[in-house]
C-alpha cells in the first residue's frame, strides 16, 4: 500500500468513506474513497486510484488517477494519469495525460489573464522593457 503524504494534503476522504454532497475547502483535498457531489476547492485535488467520483471539480490543480465523471475547471494543470478515467468537459490552462489515461468529452484551453502576463499579451521583462524604451528615446532625438 503507498503512504499518503499528509503534508501536502488538508483533507482526505479515505478508500472506505462515501461522501455525498458538496465540498467547499481552501486546502488540498485528496480522494481516496467515493463522492458524489460537487467541489470547489482554492488547493489542488488529487482522484486516487481507486476513487470513484462523479463531480463537477473547481480547483487550482487536479490530478486523476481515479474515475471521475463531471466537468473539471482548473486555474492551471490537469493531469490524467495512465490508470485515470475521466468523462466530462474540461476548461483548463494546461492539460496532460499520460499513456492509458482515458478522457472522453470536450476541451477548452484558457490562457492567462492580462493582468497576469502583462499587456498586449506579452510578457514584461522590466529591464528589457526600460532598455527598449531607451532605445526608441534615442532613435527619436531623445524625447
Amino acid at each position: 500500500m503507498k503512504r499518503i503524504d499528509t503534508k501536502a494534503t488538508d483533507t482526505l476522504i479515505g478508500a472506505s468513506t462515501i461522501c455525498e454532497g458538496k465540498i467547499m475547502s481552501e486546502a488540498s483535498l485528496r480522494i481516496e474513497g467515493q463522492l458524489n457531489g460537487d467541489i470547489e476547492c482554492a488547493g489542488d485535488i488529487t482522484i486516487g486510484e481507486n476513487a470513484v467520483v462523479q463531480s463537477n471539480i473547481h480547483a487550482r490543480d487536479v490530478i486523476v488517477a481515479g474515475k471521475v465523471k463531471g466537468n473539471i475547471h482548473t486555474k492551471g494543470k490537469l493531469i490524467v494519469t495512465s490508470s485515470g478515467v475521466l468523462v466530462g468537459n474540461i476548461d483548463v490552462r494546461s492539460f496532460i495525460i499520460h499513456d492509458g489515461g482515458i478522457f472522453q468529452g470536450s476541451s477548452a484551453m484558457s490562457l492567462a489573464s492580462a493582468t497576469e502576463r502583462g499587456s498586449g499579451g506579452k510578457v514584461i521583462d522590466a529591464k528589457a522593457h526600460k532598455q527598449q524604451k531607451t532605445e526608441q528615446q534615442a532613435a527619436s532625438g531623445g524625447n
